[in-house]
């Protein structure tokens, strides 16, 4: 069974070469949660399927990532009333 994962749907988190080197240098995102899958993983990493936002925090591109949830930061919480992007 894969260990809890700290993020919640909801949750924006910061993706850079601390949680994946594909994600690092320029290559760094800003994802919208909206899911955390249960899949088996590698011990210390995890999916988690979100939204791509921009600088004005419209989502742009849904994507699902493989990370290390240890190396994500929180960089907020999706504002109360305001509905996730449907798929």
């Amino acid at each position: 069974m894969s260990p809890r994962v700290p993020y919640q749907p909801g949750d924006v988190v910061v993706v850079d070469g601390r949680a994946s080197v594909q994600f690092a240098d320029d290559r760094a995102i800003v994802l919208r949660i909206v899911r955390v899958p249960d899949w088996e993983t590698y011990h210390g990493w995890c999916w988690l399927t979100g939204y791509v936002l921009d600088r004005r925090g419209d989502a742009v591109e849904r994507r699902d990532v493989f990370v290390q949830p240890a190396g994500l930061r929180l960089a907020g919480k999706r504002p109360a009333g305001r509905r996730p992007a449907q798929p």
